[in-house]
C-alpha cells in the first residue's frame, strides 16, 4: 500500500471497475429489495441535499446487497419541463431566436439534442459519489415506456371522471406564461405598503374603509366582506358599494372568514386574483372578473385608461386616481410575503384560467388508509401527521402546463370545442367518427402535463407498467422511499395515490424522511448568502479564488458580492482541501439523525478525512506485520491473547450495534459505532497491544499466529462493516487484506454470480456477506479483564499529562489496597502494562501510608501511585499552571462580557451566541481542572 492515503488515486478506478463488471445489477437471488431514486432533474447539478440523500440510499443498497438480497437501485432522471425548456430557450435567445421562430416540433427536437449532448451531468456526479445504481436500467420520464404509462393513466382517470377540464384559480408565472405548482413558488418577506381606501356606499350614506397591498386588483373586486356578527357593519350587509374608478356596484356580504380585528374589519374580495377570495367567491356565487393578461398586463375587463398597463404601472395610476378623488385614507409601510417563481423570480399572479385537473379526493381516501393501517410506515413516525393534515384537506390538482417540453396532454378538440381523450390520435379520430359519422378536423391540446404527474407513476412505470413485467412482479411494491419532508405533498402522497389506484398495492412499504442540509450556523444554503457548498468541491478540493468566484457568481449586487467574498476568505483562507468521497459520505451518515435540519460543518468532514487516514495507516501496519507470515489462512492452532479475545468480543458488539442502527435508519449511530470501534478500540488500543506479542522474541508460533490472524480478520470484518458508508477505501484495503484473512472471493460470490451477468475476474467487497454476530466470540470475562488493564494504563497516562512528565520516561509505580485479583492481573498482564504505560517497575506497598509524595490514580479500589521526587520541579510546574489559569480567566471575562452585551446577543446569529455560551462552559470546566491540579501538586 502507498504510504499516504490519496482518495483521488483509488476512487474513480474502482467505480469504473464496478460498473464495467455489472456489479450494481440485481443478483436474481434472495429476497427482493428495491429503492427508486427520486429522479433528479436532467438539467440539475449535484447539491448538498442530493449528496446527503444519495449517500443514505447507497448505504442501504450496499448493505442489503451484502445481506444477500436481490437488490435493485433504480436509476433515472426527470425531464423537468420548465427548467429544461428555459435552458434551451436561453441558448436560442443568445442566437437572437425564440422557440416560436423554430416552431413546436423543431424546438422539441432541439431539446432532445441538448439532452443527448449536455443533459445528465448530475448522473455523472452521482457516480463520483459512489452511487451504485443499476445504470443499465436507467429510465427517463420522457422515454417511450414511461410516456405510454402517462397516457394510460390519463385516459383511465378521464374515463372514470377523475380528470376534468375547468376554469379555476392557479399560480400563474407571467414571465414563463404557464401555471406552476406550489413547489415552484417561493414566498419571501419583502418591504411593501398597505393602502387604506374609502369605498363609498352606493346610496350616498357614507363609506367603508378597506386595506390592500395590491391596489390594482380593486378593478376586479366583486364584493366587500364583513363578519356577520361585527356590530359595526351588520346594518350594511346586503347594501351596495359604488366601486371607485369602475362604474360598477358590488355588494357587502357576510362571511365567517373575515377577522373583525384585522384592519378595519372590511375586506375587499377579488375572486379571480386571490386564493382566499376565490373560495369566498365560490361560496357566495360572486362574479369572477379576470383583469390580467398572460403577461400580467391589464386586460379589457377594466376601464380603458388602465388597459395594457403593466400591473405595477397600473398600481401607481390607480393610487394617483384615488388620491385625486380624495379616497386614500392613508399609506403605511408593510412587511408582506411575496410569492415569486423559483425560476423566473417574477411575482406569481393568482389567475383564473382553463386548466386540466385531477379530482383528488376519491384517490386520497385509500392513500390515507394505507398509512393508517400500517401498510406504509413513515420514519420518523411523526411525519405521518404532516401527510394526514394535507391529505385530509386536499384540493384538486392542476396538472396542465402551458409549455412545449413535456408529456403533451392526450386530448383533441374539434371545431366546436368537443373534447376527445385517447391514447393516440387515431383513437381520438375514431371517437369523433363515431360521434359524427364522418371524419372531422381535430387539434391536439397544446398544453403538457405537470412534471409531477409522470413522477407520481415512477415506482411502477419504471418497472414496465402497464405491462405486467417480471420486474414489476419482483420489485413492486418497493422497499423504502428516501426523501425530504418538503415534498411529502408534491411527490410522496401522489405516488401513494397513483400506486394504489393502478396497481392495487402501495408503491413502497416505508418512507424514510430525512432533514434538510443547512450550513454550520443552521442557515439555509443559498447563492445570495454565499454559503452554498458543492459536494464535488469537497471531494476534489478547490482553491480560494475559484471558491470565491463560484460563491459570487450570478450576484448582480456588488455590495452583496463583496460581502460574500470577504466572508469566504475569512472562512476558507486556503480554499477547500480534497477530502475525498468516503470522508464526505461518512460525514453525511454521521449527521443523519432524526432531526428536521442537518447542520453541515466542514470541520467534521476534515475530521472524517483524518479517520480515513487512520484506517489507511492501520491497514498498512497490519499488512507490514502479516504479509508473508503465517496468519492462519491454512489452519493451524491459534493461541489468542487477552487483547485478541477482547477485540473479537468488541467486534461482535459493534456488528450488532451497526446492524441494528442501519435497520432502524439511524445512520448517525452506525457511523458513530464504526468510528469508535475503529479509532478508539482497534487502532488506539488493539494495534498497540498487538505489538507486545509481535515484538516479543519469546512469543510462541501459535501465539504469533493467533495475533496475526486476529489482526487481519478483525480488519477484514471491519472493512465489510464499513463498506456501505465508505465504499472506496474499504474496497482498496480489502483487496489486500482478504487473502490474508483466508477469504476466497470467487467462492464467496458464486451464488450471486450464478443468477447475474457478472464477470468473474476479480472479487469485490461489495458482494461479500455483511458481518453477522458470532456469539462464540463474545467474551465478557476478557472485556472485564481488559477494562482493568486499560484503567491502569490510562491512570498512569493521566498522571503523566497532568504532571507534564515526558511520555517516554519510564516510571516507577507503587501499588496499594490491591486485591488478590489485582495481583493476579498484574502478574498476567505486566507485559501490556510495562509496554503501554512505560513502567520502570511495579512495587506493592506493605504499608499504604508509607508511600512518598505521589500522584495517585485508582483502578477499582487499588491505588496506583507514582512518586514525584525527581520527576517534576514542583515550583516550575506550579508557575506553569498558574500562568495557564491567568490566561484562561482573562479569556473567560472577555467572553462573558460579550454574552452580557445585549446588542451582541440580539444581533448575532443564534448559532454564534450558542457557540460563545459553550465556550464559557468549557473554560469554566478547564479552570476547575487546572485549580484541582494545582492543589494536588501543592500538596506533594
Amino acid at each position: 500500500m502507498d504510504k499516504t492515503y490519496n482518495p483521488q488515486a483509488i476512487e474513480q478506478p474502482w467505480y469504473e471497475a464496478w460498473e464495467a463488471s455489472n456489479y450494481f445489477a440485481p443478483s436474481g437471488a434472495g429476497s427482493p429489495y428495491c429503492i427508486m431514486i427520486p429522479p433528479p432533474n436532467v438539467t440539475g447539478n449535484l447539491h448538498m441535499g442530493h449528496a446527503f440523500q444519495d449517500t443514505i440510499m447507497d448505504a442501504l443498497i450496499r448493505y442489503h446487497r451484502m445481506q444477500g438480497d436481490n437488490t435493485l437501485w433504480q436509476a433515472g432522471s426527470d425531464h423537468a419541463g420548465i427548467a429544461t425548456q428555459m435552458v434551451v430557450e436561453r441558448q436560442l435567445n443568445a442566437q437572437g431566436k425564440t422557440r416560436h421562430d423554430l416552431g413546436r416540433a423543431a424546438f422539441i427536437e432541439q431539446i432532445w439534442k441538448w439532452k443527448q449532448e449536455s443533459g445528465g451531468h448530475i448522473t455523472r456526479q452521482l457516480r463520483r459519489m459512489g452511487a451504485s445504481l443499476d445504470w443499465s436500467r436507467e429510465r427517463f420520464t420522457m422515454d417511450e415506456g414511461l410516456s405510454e404509462a402517462v397516457r394510460e393513466v390519463f385516459v383511465r382517470l378521464f374515463e372514470e371522471g377523475l380528470i376534468y377540464r375547468g376554469k379555476r384559480l392557479v399560480n400563474w408565472d407571467p414571465v414563463l406564461h404557464t401555471a406552476v405548482s406550489d413547489l415552484e413558488v417561493v414566498s419571501q418577506e419583502e418591504d411593501g405598503q398597505l393602502w387604506h381606501f374609502k369605498y363609498p356606499l352606493a346610496d350616498g350614506s357614507g363609506h367603508v374603509v378597506v386595506a390592500t397591498t395590491r391596489p390594482e386588483t380593486m378593478l376586479g373586486d366583486t364584493a366587500v366582506a364583513v363578519h356577520p356578527e361585527d356590530e359595526r357593519y351588520r346594518h350594511l350587509i346586503g347594501k351596495q358599494i359604488a366601486l371607485p374608478l369602475t362604474g360598477r356596484q358590488i355588494p357587502v356580504i357576510a362571511d365567517d372568514y373575515v377577522d373583525p380585528a384585522f384592519g378595519s374589519g372590511c375586506v375587499k374580495i377579488t375572486p379571480a386574483h386571490d386564493f382566499n377570495d376565490y373560495a369566498m367567491g365560490s361560496r357566495h356565487d360572486l362574479p369572477m372578473i379576470n383583469i390580467f393578461t398572460e403577461d400580467a398586463k391589464l386586460n379589457h375587463a377594466v376601464p380603458a385608461q388602465y388597459r395594457d398597463l403593466d400591473r405595477f404601472e397600473a398600481r401607481t395610476k390607480v393610487v394617483t386616481d384615488l388620491e385625486a378623488l380624495n379616497l386614500v385614507v392613508k399609506i403605511e409601510p408593510h412587511k408582506l410575503m411575496v410569492p415569486r417563481g423559483d425560476r423566473s423570480h417574477s411575482v406569481i399572479e393568482p389567475l383564473l384560467t382553463d386548466q386540466w385537473f385531477v379530482k383528488v379526493e376519491p384517490l386520497a381516501q385509500p392513500a390515507i388508509e394505507a398509512v393508517e393501517n400500517g401498510d406504509i410506515k413513515f420514519i420518523p413516525d411523526n411525519w405521518k401527521n404532516t401527510y394526514f393534515e394535507w391529505m385530509r384537506n386536499i384540493e384538486d390538482w392542476c396538472i396542465s402546463r402551458q409549455i412545449w417540453w413535456g408529456h403533451r396532454i392526450p386530448a383533441w378538440y374539434d371545431e366546436e370545442g368537443n373534447i376527445f381523450v385517447a391514447r393516440c390520435e387515431a383513437d381520438a379520430r375514431a371517437q369523433a367518427r363515431q360521434k359524427y359519422g364522418h371524419d372531422v378536423a381535430l387539434t391536439q391540446d397544446s398544453d403538457v402535463l405537470d412534471t409531477w404527474f409522470s413522477s407520481a407513476l415512477w415506482p411502477f412505470s419504471t418497472l414496465g407498467w402497464p405491462e405486467q413485467t417480471p420486474d414489476l412482479e419482483t420489485f413492486y411494491p418497493t422497499s423504502v422511499l428516501v426523501t425530504g419532508f418538503d415534498i411529502i405533498f408534491f411527490w410522496v402522497a401522489r405516488m401513494i395515490m397513483m400506486g394504489l389506484k393502478f396497481t392495487g398495492q402501495v408503491p413502497f412499504k416505508e418512507v424514510y424522511i430525512h432533514g434538510l442540509v443547512r450550513d454550520s450556523h443552521g442557515q439555509k444554503m443559498s447563492k445570495s448568502k454565499g454559503n452554498v457548498l458543492d459536494p464535488i468541491d469537497l471531494i476534489d478540493g478547490i482553491d480560494l479564488d475559484s471558491l470565491v468566484s463560484k460563491r459570487t457568481a450570478g450576484l448582480m449586487q456588488p455590495d452583496m458580492a463583496a460581502k460574500i467574498e470577504t466572508a469566504t476568505r475569512q472562512e476558507f483562507p486556503d480554499g477547500i482541501p480534497p477530502f475525498g468521497t468516503d470522508a464526505l459520505r461518512f460525514t453525511f451518515a454521521a449527521l443523519a439523525s432524526t432531526g428536521r435540519d442537518i447542520k453541515f460543518d466542514l470541520q467534521r468532514t476534515e475530521g472524517y478525512r483524518n479517520f480515513c487516514n487512520k484506517l489507511w495507516n492501520a491497514a498498512r501496519y497490519v499488512l507490514m506485520n502479516t504479509e508473508g507470515n503465517d496468519c492462519g489462512q491454512q489452519g493451524g492452532e491459534l493461541e489468542l491473547s487477552l487483547a485478541d479475545r477482547w477485540i473479537l468480543s468488541r467486534l461482535q458488539a459493534t456488528v450488532q450495534e451497526v446492524t441494528q442502527a442501519i435497520e432502524h435508519y439511524r445512520f448517525d449511530q452506525a457511523a458513530q459505532a464504526i468510528y469508535e470501534f475503529t479509532w478508539n478500540e482497534y487502532c488506539d488500543w488493539y494495534l498497540e497491544l498487538s505489538k507486545v506479542v509481535l515484538n516479543d522474541d519469546g512469543s510462541s508460533a501459535t501465539k504469533l499466529r493467533g495475533t496475526r490472524h486476529t489482526l487481519v480478520n478483525v480488519l477484514e470484518s471491519l472493512l465489510r462493516l464499513s463498506h456501505p458508508l465508505m465504499p472506496y477505501i474499504t474496497e482498496e484495503i480489502w483487496q489486500r487484506v482478504a487473502p490474508l484473512a483466508g477469504v476466497n472471493g470467487d467462492e464467496g460470490q458464486e451464488s450471486t454470480r450464478a443468477a447475474g451477468d457478472r464477470t468473474p475476474e476479480a472479487a469485490t467487497i461489495m458482494l461479500q456477506a455483511y458481518p453477522t454476530v458470532d456469539s462464540t466470540q463474545i467474551d465478557h470475562d476478557s472485556e472485564t479483564e481488559m477494562h482493568w488493564v486499560q484503567s491502569f494504563i490510562l491512570g498512569v497516562r493521566t498522571i503523566r499529562g497532568e504532571m507534564n512528565i515526558p511520555p517516554g520516561k519510564p516510571l516507577p509505580v507503587l501499588l496499594a489496597n490491591g486485591s488478590d485479583q489485582d495481583a493476579r492481573l498484574l502478574e498476567r498482564h505486566s507485559g501490556y502494562l510495562h509496554a503501554l504505560a512505560r513502567l520502570e517497575s511495579t512495587t506493592w506497598l506493605d504499608e499504604p501510608d508509607s508511600a512518598p509524595e505521589s500522584a495517585t490514580a485508582l483502578v477499582g479500589e487499588m491505588k496506583v501511585l507514582i512518586p514525584m521526587a525527581g520527576l517534576i520541579d514542583k515550583d516550575d510546574e506550579l508557575a506553569r499552571l498558574n500562568k495557564q489559569v491567568e490566561k484562561l480567566e482573562k479569556d473567560l471575562v472577555r467572553t462573558e462580557g460579550k454574552l452580557n452585551n445585549e446588542h451582541f446577543v440580539s444581533k448575532a446569529p443564534e448559532a454564534v451566541v450558542d457557540k460563545e455560551r459553550q465556550k464559557v462552559v468549557e473554560m469554566k470546566k478547564s479552570l476547575d481542572n487546572l485549580k484541582q491540579q494545582i492543589l494536588r501538586i501543592a500538596a506533594l
